[in-house]
């Protein structure tokens, strides 16, 4: 326990000398440190140099894995097993930006957002290792599909007694007048 506590003070000495955005990239760090550590101890069924009849397996040390968060990267460590292997369920395989700044990049596409200038507002974010163009769009395809699903869903579950009707007209003018 001592071990934890001294840890403890150490992070928020670290916190009190940071500046803003540093101070919550630290509190995420390990907010997901604490989750991925309690995930993995929950899966082996003993705690880090805990001695249980119900292990399963062993640790073997940690390997980093860097996530790309709204407040900047953070690196984690994710726990190796002698046997086996462990991924926690927070976060996903082969990718590196967690859910709020999936939502960010889509949210930015869909108010027009260009995919190249996407990256200068990640960047903007604290996120050092960027977001390529070719990740926008990957990201992005996705939205697409869903808004293709939204726009040819059937309507006939229901009936409708009134349709509201919508339209803009955009007049055009040529060299000798106004068309339309």
């Amino acid at each position: 326990m001592t071990q934890d506590h001294s840890a403890l003070l150490a992070q928020l000495d670290a916190l009190k000398s940071a500046d803003g955005g540093a101070v919550f990239a630290e509190l995420i760090r390990a907010g997901l440190q604490a989750l991925i550590e309690a995930e993995a101890t929950a899966a082996i069924g003993a705690g880090r140099y805990e001695r249980a009849d119900g292990r399963t397996v062993h640790r073997n040390g940690h390997r980093p894995k860097t996530v790309s968060t709204t407040s900047g990267d953070v690196e984690v460590g994710i726990p190796k097993l002698r046997a086996g292997s462990f991924f926690p369920s927070l976060l996903e395989r082969r990718r590196r930006i967690d859910r709020a700044l999936h939502a960010v990049i889509m949210e930015a596409y869909v108010h027009g957002v260009s995919t190249r200038s996407v990256d200068d507002l990640v960047a903007a974010m604290g996120v050092q290792s960027g977001v390529s163009k070719s990740e926008v769009s990957r990201i992005c395809a996705g939205l697409d599909k869903e808004i293709e699903a939204f726009r040819t869903r059937s309507l006939a579950h229901t009936t409708f007694p009134y349709v509201f009707c919508d339209a803009t007209f955009c007049g055009s003018s040529d060299l000798m007048g106004v068309l339309g």
